[in-house]
């Protein structure tokens, strides 16, 4: 009883979460996920960037096949977001013994998810990209391509996984190291095996994949080796170890309406794809460069609201509802002031933005008016991806899912196909402005309720 103890009163002096001033408490937990964030989805730039400079069909095909990998990183994401969402709340609580226990459940999750991808993608990968496409050639480089990435996608998973153990008792810093070091092996690695040099043989498409996966085992392994040195309440234990389906049910309650409006954006880039191939093989390629240019923007809005997933779910467990709303009046002012950046920045360099894809004149006659239509809508955009984290951060995730499917496919992807089918590809980009703006208008609802209801009695 002693050393269970003093664990505790550990994790209780240790833990920012529940005593440091809001403000500084988001920028030290948030800024790491930011840097983590961005550096991750710049080498998804960096990739798309390499791969354009083989053609502009090799563009195309990652972009075809983004919508697979996608729906696999929904799955790591989502299942991790739950795991985070219930570890912070249970440490928050003082409920160490039940933390550790789920966050080993969360592993055993992780590697079941892990080995379903890995099965379709050896034996559905080609069947997949028939659904993709009919050019022959095409459908060859997404075979590629995508046979590596989701045959081994065992790092996606366990990376994510170490990422939110770490987060789950404020550690950033350390997550940050994960997604970063995995990031750069990438960066590094993808023109060595894209266009084979330092006797690297050029490997093309393939040689991007490769890059890939090696980059988030590395990342998973660093994630892992921090968790195990540097985690002070959260450890894996299976001496001892029960399977407790309620772990299951908790993790899943927030997890799968997350997986769901991650798997959305999924299928809206599939949808769209299908939409935009009636048009041309360059407006698939636009989207996949502006959807890889729009992910990096969000990527600090992204980290602020995973920022607030642990702060609001340890406050929520201690039952501190002002540090709940403390972190309220912080977290929506921070991210809509960055999407007013990334407005100014689409709206001026578009030009600049689309260049760095190698865009031929057909793309830029698409691309540059596109840019300029869509960033109007970021600031709606990150009001309602912040209010679906916060919401997770109280245990509620399905404000997070129906926002995301509004934004992203119930409303957009019928707007976009009625949009080109009456007034041509140039207005396709409007559906984006009204998806955005009702999303966003669900989601302030939505979130009063929540908060409403959840915060009423506490301190």
């Amino acid at each position: 009883m002693e050393k269970k103890t003093n664990t505790n009163s550990g994790e209780i002096r240790r833990n920012k979460m529940g005593y440091m001033p809001m403000n500084k408490l988001l920028l030290t937990m948030s800024v790491p996920l930011m840097v983590s964030l961005l550096v991750q989805s710049l080498y998804n730039i960096v990739d798309g960037i390499f791969v354009a400079r083989l053609s502009e069909e090799a563009l195309t095909a990652t972009s075809l096949v983004y919508p697979m990998q996608f729906l696999m990183i929904a799955v790591g994401i989502g299942t991790n977001v739950g795991l985070n969402a219930l570890l912070s709340r249970r440490v928050g609580a003082k409920k160490t013994d039940e933390a550790c226990r789920a966050a080993t459940t969360g592993l055993i999750l992780n590697l079941i998810s892990a080995v379903i991808f890995s099965v379709i993608g050896i034996f559905f990968a080609r069947s997949i990209a028939g659904l993709m496409t009919d050019d022959a050639d095409l459908r060859e480089l997404c075979t590629q391509y995508m046979s590596i990435c989701v045959v081994f996608c065992y790092g996606v998973f366990l990376q994510t996984y170490a990422q939110r153990l770490l987060q789950a008792v404020g550690d950033t810093v350390m997550s940050m190291l994960s997604l970063v070091s995995g990031a750069v092996v990438n960066i590094i690695l993808d023109p060595i095996m894209i266009f084979g040099l330092l006797g690297c043989p050029a490997m093309g498409i393939r040689g991007a994949a490769i890059a890939t996966v090696i980059g988030q085992f590395v990342g998973a392994a660093v994630g892992l080796v921090c968790n195990r040195l540097k985690n002070p309440v959260i450890h894996v234990r299976f001496s001892g170890y029960r399977f407790n389906a309620s772990d299951v049910k908790d993790i899943y309650r927030v997890g799968m309406p997350t997986i769901i409006m991650q798997a959305i954006g999924s299928a809206m880039t599939f949808a769209v794809n299908a939409v935009l191939m009636t048009v041309s093989t360059t407006a698939v390629a636009f989207f996949g460069a502006y959807y890889k240019l729009q992910n990096f923007l969000m990527m600090p809005m992204n980290g602020l609201g995973q920022a607030a997933i642990p702060i609001v779910g340890y406050n929520y467990g201690a039952k501190n509802r002002e540090r709940i709303m403390q972190a309220w009046r912080c977290v929506i002012p921070a991210g809509i002031a960055i999407a007013l950046l990334g407005t100014a920045v689409f709206m001026i360099f578009p030009r600049q933005l689309l260049g760095l894809f190698a865009a031929s004149s057909e793309m830029l006659e698409i691309g540059v008016p596109a840019l300029r239509i869509i960033s109007v809508t970021f600031v709606f955009a990150t009001f309602t991806i912040i209010t679906g984290y916060f919401g997770s951060g109280l245990g509620n995730g399905v404000i997070n899912m129906i926002g995301g499917a509004i934004r992203q496919l119930v409303v957009l992807v019928p707007l976009i196909w009625l949009f080109i089918t009456f007034f041509g590809i140039s207005h396709a980009w409007y559906a984006m402005r009204i998806s955005e703006l009702l999303a966003a208008a669900y989601s302030f609802i939505s979130i009063r309720i929540e908060m409403k209801r959840k915060l009423k009695g506490l301190n």
